[in-house]
């Protein structure tokens, strides 16, 4: 055979395999524009709840110690442009608007533009309070911008819609780009802690980021083992038979196995928008076949509302290669060295970092943190639980009885030593300040401390540390040994005299 048949063979192989891996069905990507932006929409509503204390100027993440902590000037944020109490909410407005706007397919591009932007600037002005899914819901929505979201069942096209699918630089970003977070948490569980058998149960605990729901159903252990390997194996797996045999059937398989993989991690795991951002994302992937039953070939024809112009392809081209870099760099034996500051600065600029080492480590621990707080009358209560009598031991309910998953992620990185370290005065200063502007005189705080808590499930070792205390005893911290001694004093048994 002449080497030219052979390398047009070759083309129209590799052209085949593209469109059955890279191509996005449109009734698929307007199910995904729907439930985005219903995520978009309705995150920001929940967000309301604590205007006063994550975006307020006096509130827990006042601006100054804030970019002291994000620590890169790519890492921009028009919620962060002014000090002001309009600011926060404002944004949370735009916010609420565009994944409305996103939902019905009104203005589509625009109101993803519009959300992308909402969502990276309230991302950053609560950055401590952010995890993962926040994360990928940035990154979804950045490809989302360069895809026609809005060619059917929208607004924009309520008087009938363009049918077929869409191959793109985009279509070929978000499938790359749901793949690759499921290969990374993979290979960062790829450990003792996970090989062993043991981490389902430990992650699943309330006092980790298990739900009660979740505890009761992995509490026993029994299922724990089969069910690390068959994660580690999925995780793995799943994506590379995605995309190396994208088969209607296989396709619809795999899209299935992980929908309900994170369907379970919605009512097991207290982990924010990720488990809802993944159920969302994985609808984008649904071939043809999954539409329409007549449909044979399973991967949709690209269309003209597809294509991009030659600066909307270099720029999915250049954010690719920087969330590639960002991948390679977390999860390679160099991920201790730090980027170079101009790259890591052009990652943060389109918002390509995310969390790639997902659960890598679950130790097999109890921990939970507590609001230590003295009332004017002498008695102890748990500030962040709404003054619940303070107990000596674990909490009931865990990290699930804080208000939300956000307070659970903030204490989290607070625990964390080096950034966080200047987000803890400011933290503890404005819970206190907010507890005492809706107390009355008789319930006003004294001294306030946040204290995490952890107990080796083997040897049952408490250690405790302070993480912050009000009001502080010195610029730098000091006095918490202190405040210890104090405590052990007054809690020490009375011996009658």
């Amino acid at each position: 055979m002449p080497l030219r048949e052979i390398t047009d063979a070759v083309t129209a192989l590799a052209a085949a395999w593209a469109r059955r891996a890279f191509a996005l069905d449109l009734r698929s990507l307007a199910a995904f524009r729907i439930a985005i932006g219903s995520i978009v929409a309705a995150d920001a509503v929940l967000r309301c709840r604590d205007v006063p204390l994550m975006f307020g100027g006096d509130g827990m993440f006042p601006l100054e110690p804030l970019r002291r902590y994000l620590g890169d000037p790519g890492a921009w944020s028009l919620a962060m442009l002014v000090d002001a109490a309009w600011c926060g909410p404002a944004m949370l407005a735009l916010e609420f608007a565009a994944g409305l706007l996103l939902a019905v397919g009104c203005g589509t591009r625009w109101a993803t533009i519009a959300a992308w932007v909402a969502v990276v600037s309230v991302l950053r002005r609560t950055s401590p309070a952010t995890n993962a899914g926040d994360s990928w819901l940035t990154c979804l929505l950045f490809w989302g911008m360069f895809l026609p979201l809005g060619a059917t069942w929208s607004w924009d096209r309520r008087r009938g819609g363009d049918r077929g699918g869409v191959l793109s630089a985009a279509s070929t970003a978000l499938v790359l780009q749901i793949a690759v977070v499921y290969v990374a948490a993979g290979l960062s569980k790829c450990n003792a802690t996970w090989l062993s058998g043991g981490a389902v149960r430990c992650a699943m605990s309330v006092h980790d980021h298990g739900t009660p729901f979740g505890e009761w159903l992995f509490g026993s252990g029994w299922l724990s083992r089969p069910l690390c390997w068959g994660l580690v194996a999925g995780e793995l797996l799943g994506p590379l038979i995605l995309l190396l045999a994208p088969a209607p059937t296989v396709r619809i398989t795999v899209v299935a196995g992980f929908m309900l993989f994170h369907a379970a991690t919605c009512l097991t795991m207290s982990v924010g928008l990720f488990g809802y951002v993944g159920l969302a994302a994985w609808l984008a992937i649904l071939p043809a076949r999954a539409w329409d039953r007549r449909d044979v070939g399973g991967a949709p024809a690209a269309v003209a509302a597809g294509r991009l112009g030659g600066v909307a392809t270099g720029a999915c081209v250049i954010a690719g290669v920087l969330g590639l870099i960002s991948f390679a760099h977390d999860l390679g034996p160099w991920r201790a060295t730090p980027l170079p500051r101009r790259l890591a600065t052009l990652i943060s600029i389109p918002c390509m970092h995310q969390e790639w080492r997902m659960f890598d480590q679950v130790r097999p621990q109890a921990q939970w943190v507590c609001g230590r707080g003295e009332l004017v009358d002498g008695r102890l209560v748990d500030v962040l639980r709404g003054g619940r009598p303070l107990l000596d031991g674990p909490p009931e309910g865990g990290f699930c009885s804080l208000p939300h998953h956000r307070w659970h992620k903030l204490f989290w990185c607070l625990a964390n030593r080096g950034a966080a370290d200047v987000m803890r005065q400011s933290v503890v200063t404005a819970l206190a300040r907010d507890w005492n502007a809706r107390h009355g005189p008789e319930h006003r705080l004294v001294s306030l401390d946040i204290t995490l808590a952890r107990r080796g499930y083997a040897d049952a070792t408490l250690q405790e540390v302070v993480l912050a205390s009000w009001p502080p005893r010195d610029a730098v911290g000091g006095g918490n040994l202190d405040r210890l001694l104090e405590r052990g004093r007054s809690d020490a048994p009375s011996d009658g005299r």
